[in-house]
């Protein structure tokens, strides 16, 4: 009799357990279809941001660009006139050659003197904290700062630069850091690697860290020389952080204005003026706001493709 009495009971939980369910409230339609609507609320506001502040200044910039577009006046349409002219526009010509060598160089030397630094930053040696923070405090100083900065001390007569060389016995004269177009590209390559050499160095000193130490601890066991580990375990484990970092160079340089515009005013004889200076010069000194707009819709579209190059390349390698 205990084992019907047990079945019983067993069967009036179960019945019960029924009846609760049943009775407690289940979701309605009416608030499953509110959720939509609630996801769109919380997205609204953001929504709201990129459409005021960069659609619809991107679909003026656009039609800017199809006009004549005086200072004082109204707009007359020119179709693709402003397209046209852009490559004879000789300034802009050799502001798009010298910003991709001047892109070129900076992404290079970047990312050789951030490997140097990262090996001295990575060791177990003392003041490894030091060097670190010593790295990273020229990044906070905002580019238009540093920029006013390095003016100051590239000047000859009461520069920092000249007067510590001069007291080393280095030289006589004054070097004039910005007197010809190769000193002015190496003084402009030198500030940027003084003022952004401190981010790259602490991404990658995060994704160095990243490794599991039992790789390189296996590869030691089987032989594997310094070289090897390098070029199969810390490389590869690096690809995500390097094409980041590589992405950002890229976009960085290819928008490069404010340590030319502070620091070399576009010379000497308009031989470091970037693309951005060059779209700066034509809106704002020439007025020429028509032309401009088709410039930047110009470097718009280069900057997307080579992104979207870039995020290709990277994505086939992973795969």
């Amino acid at each position: 009799m205990a084992a019907p009495q047990a079945l019983k009971d067993s069967l009036g939980a179960v019945d019960v357990a029924r009846e609760s369910s049943a009775a407690s409230p289940r979701p309605s339609r009416d608030s499953a279809a509110r959720r939509p609507l609630t996801g769109w609320l919380f997205v609204a506001p953001t929504g709201i941001v990129v459409a005021g502040l960069f659609l619809a200044p991107l679909v003026i910039l656009v039609y800017m660009s199809f006009t004549d577009w005086p200072l004082l006046g109204s707009p007359v349409p020119n179709g693709l006139d402003n397209y046209r002219s852009l490559g004879d526009d000789d300034l802009f010509v050799g502001a798009i050659t010298f910003t991709l060598v001047y892109t070129a160089i900076t992404t290079v030397v970047l990312f050789l003197i951030a490997f140097v630094l990262v090996a001295i930053s990575n060791s177990a040696r003392r003041g490894v904290r030091f060097y670190r923070t010593a790295y990273f405090l020229p990044y906070v100083v905002g580019v238009a700062a540093a920029s006013t900065m390095w003016w100051l001390d590239a000047q000859d007569q009461i520069g920092l630069f000249n007067q510590v060389l001069k007291g080393l016995g280095l030289i006589d004269q004054p070097v004039g850091f910005l007197e010809t177009p190769g000193k002015a590209l190496f003084t402009v390559i030198a500030l940027v690697v003084w003022k952004f050499i401190g981010f790259q160095v602490i991404v990658l000193l995060v994704g160095l860290q990243s490794i599991p130490h039992e790789y390189y601890e296996a590869a030691k066991v089987d032989g594997a020389s310094t070289w090897q580990r390098l070029r199969y375990i810390t490389v590869p484990s690096l690809k995500p952080t390097l094409a980041l970092l590589t992405v950002l160079s890229i976009t960085g340089s290819l928008l490069a204005f404010d340590q030319f515009y502070v620091l070399t005013h576009g010379g000497p004889d308009n031989s470091t003026v970037t693309v951005v200076l060059a779209l700066y010069n034509r809106a704002f000194q020439s007025f020429q706001l028509g032309d401009a707009a088709a410039q930047a819709v110009v470097l718009l579209v280069v900057l997307v493709v080579i992104n979207v190059i870039q995020l290709r390349l990277l994505r086939n390698r992973e795969s």
